[in-house]
């Protein structure tokens, strides 16, 4: 037997097979750092220690929680692919579906998009097809952790200004 030494390709991947995606790490390690913040404020009887702890899990959820992109596609499934953090989609084109979502989410237009999607016409493609303000639509988890860590970072902001006042 005779070594490749660089010459042959080695063989092509099957078709249909899925890359491999990188682990990432367990949600577990994230909850017992809270667990530990929340532990340590309670020890040291400190609610600024507890409002530190709230605003590194708003943190966590708007930006950190691995999840699942879940905007819907156009013939109304979710998305299925990972994202990082609930204010995030897997791609471009989901990203603006969802910064959509966000800014109706505090009822108001996103103000940086002027015209709709050229790809969210109507077109005669004999597949239903689910119109941008459906898309737009966050699922019910989403926004609610989503309104929670808000509430969270304003009830940290506040109570930080107000405990150094």
């Amino acid at each position: 037997m005779v070594a490749n030494l660089g010459r042959e390709k080695p063989p092509a991947a099957r078709r249909g097979a899925r890359r491999r995606r990188p682990r990432r790490e367990s949600a577990l390690l994230w909850w017992a750092l809270f667990a530990a913040v929340a532990v340590a404020a309670w020890y040291l009887h400190s609610w600024r220690v507890a409002l530190l702890g709230l605003l590194g899990w708003c943190l966590y959820e708007f930006l950190l929680v691995p999840t699942l992109c879940r905007v819907l596609t156009r013939q109304g499934a979710p998305c299925v692919e990972r994202a990082r953090g609930r204010l995030f989609a897997c791609g471009r084109s989901h990203q603006h579906v969802k910064n959509d979502a966000l800014w109706k989410l505090i009822g108001m237009r996103n103000p940086s998009r002027r015209k709709p999607d050229p790809e969210d016409g109507s077109r005669d493609t004999g597949v239903v097809v689910h119109s941008a303000d459906v898309r737009g639509r966050l699922v019910p988890a989403d926004r609610s952790m989503i309104l929670l860590a808000g509430a969270g970072t304003v009830a940290s902001v506040v109570g930080m200004l107000y405990g150094f006042g």
